[in-house]
Order: C-alpha cells, then structure tokens, then sequence
C-alpha cells in the first residue's frame, strides 16, 4: 500500500477541523508514528498508553485517536463514558493480529495457572484474558516480580518477549510468536549495515525489532554490556526522552520511522538515522485530512467494546501500571 501524502494546501482542513472539535468537545490523539501532519494537528502525541490516559484525564467527551484499531480500543476501556472514534477503520495491526483471544483460551488450556502477560498492542478481547498487561518500557519490570517458580505466557511479540527472557533470566517464559511485521523487517543486516558504514555512531533499538538480540550481543561493548552509552535498548517514549538529553552527534534509530520527526525536534543538534529507512507502518498511514473530517463531523468509526471485556481488560491495565494491584501467589 502506497503512503497517502496531504494535501499541499491544509487550510482549509485545518478550518473545518478547528470548528468540528470545538463544537463536539472532541480532541485529536496521534501515535509517534503517525504522519507529521498528523502530529501537527493533534492535541497529544505520544506512545499508545500515555494517549489513552490523557483522553481519560481530559474534560473532552469525544476521542480522535489517529493510531491503530487496538490503541483506539484501549482508549476506550480507560474511557467507558467518552466517545471514541477511529478516523481510518481499516487500521489494524498486524501484531495485534498475530494471536486471537480463542488462541490465547487454547495456549492458557496448556499451560494451567500460567500468568498471562499480555503487551500493550494486543485487542481488548486478548487484553480481558490477560493477568496483567505490559508496555515495552516496563515488561522486564513486570516479568522480574513474577516468582521463577510460576510459569508465564508472554504474548505476542516474540522479538521483545525474547529480549525480557534474556534480561529478567526467568526459567518459566513461553513466548508466543508473533510479530510486528515493520519491526520484524529491521532486520540484523540492516543493523550491521548501517554500524560498519557509522561506527562513531551510537544506537537507539526498539525491542520489537527482528535486530534486538544480535544488537544486544554483538554490539554492546564490553564494559557497559546492554546498557552502555553505544546501544539502548529503548520504548518509545524513552526514545524521545533519551534523545532530548543525547549528547551524541549522530544516532542510529531502529524502529518505525514515524518518529523520526518527533526525535528530531526533540534535540535538532543531533543527526538521527533510520536503520532501515523503509520501515513505514502502512496501517499508521490510513488517515486522510478527508477521513479526519469526515469522522468529526459524521461521527462515523466509532469504536466498541463488550461492557464485560472491557472490564476485565480495565484490570489487566491497570495492574500494569499500579504494582500494589499485582498478586501472582
């Protein structure tokens, strides 16, 4: 699928979207790795929970959230009472996709009294099966406080649920084997292109990346391991945070690069590379000034979830980011 370009002339998108959120008490929330129109126009930017919560903590009744179907739906679980609407209904995800709540029934069957840590990007009703979710900042956090004798179904991203066994060292781990295909893509050849053709450069890698273990292993140099100033091991929003302080003068990002933009205004004095510049999520692509309109002022793609679904899921959430709410036993 080809990238759909705005418009040159957004004015009078810009008109119409101005007097459409005022008179809906409505807000635009955008992905990092949305388009940077997008961006332009939103209210929030950010990494998919950290949207989700300031939908719930404003006074707006009516959520725009330019991202994909299960950022959208998260939104929802955490804002029951506010409309929520996504401008481009054909915006899956392929890592959402890669398990399905009867999958997970079936995985959970096999393995009886497993926790089950559930990734953000995963759809309300494989949230609602989920002991507690996790984002990529805090899964080895969450991994780390389940005792080594209980087992743990991490689901689905294969690349970071092998990079928090790797960390954490937990003996129980079954990881299930899905994956972000953009992610996936960016691949060890990818990195180790890119480090011999820039080998003063240091390395931003986000954990879904088909990249993380030879990064972490073949890169990391010797005294600092991981963690060490040449390669981070990073989220989303730490990318942006680890970019506002970077000293560097030239970074290597592997990730999507929707957020190229946002780490470039983060800190301008920094030369930031994508790894693999052609790793474009097309589903984060689908909006259209057309389809923001349209949405607004027609209330069209307005997103459910089952009443009970979301409350289970609520619970998953919530554990993820209160630690008092967690006890595995």
């Amino acid at each position: 699928m080809s990238i759909i370009a705005p418009p040159e002339d957004m004015t009078a998108y810009r008109e119409q979207l101005s007097e459409l959120l005022e008179e809906q008490n409505a807000i635009i929330l955008a992905h990092n790795y949305q388009p940077t129109w997008i961006k332009e126009l939103a209210d929030f930017t950010g990494d998919s929970l950290y949207l989700s919560q300031r939908a719930r903590d404003t006074d707006a009744t009516t959520i725009i959230f330019a991202g994909v179907r299960f950022m959208a739906e998260t939104a929802k679980i955490l804002s029951p009472d506010k409309g929520v609407f996504l401008p481009a209904e054909d915006a899956e995800c392929s890592l959402a996709d890669s398990i399905t709540s009867a999958e997970l029934i079936e995985w959970k069957r096999r393995y009886p009294g497993a926790i089950v840590v559930a990734y953000v990007n995963t759809s309300a009703a494989v949230k609602a099966l989920a002991d507690v979710c996790c984002t990529s900042a805090n899964a080895v956090e969450i991994v780390g406080s389940i005792p080594p004798d209980r087992e743990v179904l991490f689901l689905p991203d294969q690349f970071l649920g092998a990079y928090v066994q790797r960390v954490t060292g937990h003996p129980g781990m079954h990881i299930w084997m899905g994956e972000c295909h953009v992610h996936a893509d960016i691949t060890p050849q990818h990195l180790a292109d890119k480090m011999a053709q820039n080998p003063l450069a240091t390395l931003m890698i986000h954990p879904e990346c088909g990249c993380t273990t030879p990064a972490l292993y073949q890169l990391a140099d010797a005294s600092g391991g991981p963690t060490s100033q040449r390669v981070r091991i990073l989220s989303t929003n730490q990318m942006i945070e680890e970019a506002k302080r970077s000293t560097a003068t030239h970074v290597l990002v592997a990730t999507e690069i929707g957020i190229m933009s946002d780490l470039i205004n983060a800190n301008p004095a920094v030369r930031f590379e994508a790894v693999n510049p052609r790793a474009r999520c097309p589903y984060m692509n689908r909006v259209t000034p057309e389809r923001l309109v349209e949405t607004l002022r027609d209330r069209i793609g307005e997103v459910h979830v089952d009443q009970e679904i979301a409350a289970q899921a609520r619970l998953a959430v919530e554990r993820m980011v209160d630690p008092g709410l967690r006890a595995w036993g």
